[in-house]
């Protein structure tokens, strides 16, 4: 069992057990900066928060929004997520980015190299972005276990 978690919780050894990777991604055979590197946590949390502050202002143009009343926020919050939910699923099968992985110059790619993510993977991806934890949990490629699970990485586009 420790090898099987070794191999993504050790922070540098990589799959096989071979040499310390120099960079995030170096095993995954994608370049140490620029175009196709691997995106670091910080711009992709960023990347997160704006396009759930943009799902939110979409949903308050169709869905009651009262902060003083408890019941109409909760609503309102359950619509919000369900929104950024269907929309960052559909747009990560189809473009593999949403609106803010497009603003900070990210996208998820298949590391088998297929041209489209798809929806088989990217509404499981969504999912457990959702839940956080697998997000926040990553590793020695800055690739969360969201991503882990679901074949894909998050890359740099310039």
């Amino acid at each position: 069992m420790s090898r099987v978690t070794g191999s993504w919780l050790s922070g540098g050894i990589g799959e096989t057990g071979g040499d310390p990777q120099e960079w995030p991604g170096e095993r995954l055979g994608l370049p140490k900066d620029g175009p196709g590197s691997v995106a670091t946590r910080g711009v992709r949390l960023l990347a997160l928060l704006v396009d759930l502050v943009l799902m939110t202002l979409v949903t308050s143009l169709f869905v009651e929004m009262d902060v003083n009343r408890p019941d109409v926020m909760q609503r309102f919050n359950y619509i919000s997520v369900a929104v950024w939910f269907v929309t960052t699923s559909g747009m990560v099968a189809l473009f593999g980015f949403t609106a803010g992985k497009a603003l900070f110059g990210l996208r998820v790619v298949r590391l088998d190299g297929k041209p489209m993510v798809g929806p088989l993977r990217a509404v499981p991806r969504t999912l457990l972005t959702a839940l956080l934890l697998p997000a926040v949990i990553g590793d020695a490629d800055s690739r969360g276990l969201h991503d882990k699970v679901t074949g894909t990485v998050v890359v740099r586009t310039r």
